[in-house]
């Protein structure tokens, strides 16, 4: 019998119920994974609080995991049973055995495991479309990236340094500034001591920076705007603090012509081809050893609950996986 992660209300961290889930036989275009572990992301929090619309209820949570094919659907051609997969946008990973599409998963390299898989996906895909596409980071950049120690944090600092950037963090704690500090991190700025628009300005002796990669929302608006340079970008891609409100853009003009995006993984992986490549640029910098991802935090899945409290309460680092006993 399989058992999984069950949400029937909106509602905190007690909501998530631990149960036995039937799923049904992969459709057409679909594999049955059995799984070693679902990643722990903000966009299970949300659907679970009612920032986003769930479809139905019951559901059950989680975008993201990784495992073992046991069963192919019909219309399947590409993969075979036995293979090791990923994917980032499956619906319902809080589950020991789950029907994903085939057209989102991908094949797991040798020299990557499946639990670094399961964790790095969607934060490593994300670093990938930030860093690579939304705006291009090269040597002549500064940036700053908010949530520094966070699981997109660690994998975005070592990726935009060795993209050649210079690279400025914020963090909540002395030890999260050490932690990002060793991933990559030129300068790292500890928001509950410092002022963060002051110490960039004087870390970049009032030059500012080229793009601001904001996953915090609330709390950093419009202090981030005010970390640009003219003609600068500001990425919001997250709101872990809570939604930003009355968003004017009129500041945009005010502030130096600065430009604005609010950008999503999906919109950047929606065809086979973008995914694919999104995917390989992100495991060939893991194996590479250019990008060490960190698991910072594992959870059995029946403890989901803990999980989700500690995340909400900005107590994890690095990536935070639910782990599945086979």
């Amino acid at each position: 019998m399989n058992h999984a992660i069950v949400v029937e209300r909106i509602g905190g961290p007690d909501v998530l119920r631990w149960q036995e889930h039937d799923i049904a036989a992969p459709a057409p275009g679909e594999l049955r994974v059995r799984q070693s572990a679902a990643g722990l992301n903000f966009i299970d929090v949300y659907f679970r609080d009612g920032t986003y619309k769930a479809p139905s209820f019951p559901f059950v949570p989680g975008k993201e995991g990784a495992g073992v094919v046991t069963q192919l659907g019909p219309e399947v051609t590409d993969f075979a049973v036995g293979d090791r997969v990923a994917y980032s946008g499956a619906n319902g990973t809080y589950s020991e055995e789950v029907n994903v599409p085939a057209a989102i998963a991908v094949k797991i390299p040798d020299g990557v495991d499946d639990e670094i898989a399961a964790g790095v996906m969607l934060k490593g895909m994300t670093s990938e479309y930030l860093l690579r596409r939304t705006f291009p980071v090269g040597p002549d950049h500064t940036i700053l990236i908010h949530a520094a120690a966070g699981g997109v944090g660690l994998i975005a600092g070592q990726w935009a340094k060795h993209l050649g950037a210079t690279v400025i963090g914020t963090v909540g704690s002395d030890e999260k500034a050490d932690l990002a500090l060793e991933h990559g991190y030129d300068h790292v700025v500890n928001y509950r001591t410092e002022n963060f628009v002051e110490r960039v300005r004087e870390i970049t002796k009032g030059e500012k920076c080229d793009v601001v990669y904001d996953s915090v929302g609330r709390d950093t608006y419009p202090g981030s705007l005010d970390c640009l340079k003219r003609r600068g970008l500001f990425v919001s891609f997250g709101q872990s603090s809570g939604v930003i409100a009355n968003f004017d853009l009129a500041l945009l003009n005010q502030k130096g012509s600065l430009y604005a995006t609010r950008p999503s993984l999906f919109g950047y992986t929606a065809t086979r081809a973008e995914l694919d490549t999104s995917a390989s640029a992100l495991f060939d910098v893991v194996r590479s050893g250019a990008v060490k991802p960190r698991i910072g935090q594992s959870f059995p899945l029946h403890e989901a609950q803990a999980a989700h409290s500690a995340l909400e309460g900005r107590s994890t680092t690095g990536i935070s996986i639910l782990t599945i006993a086979r």
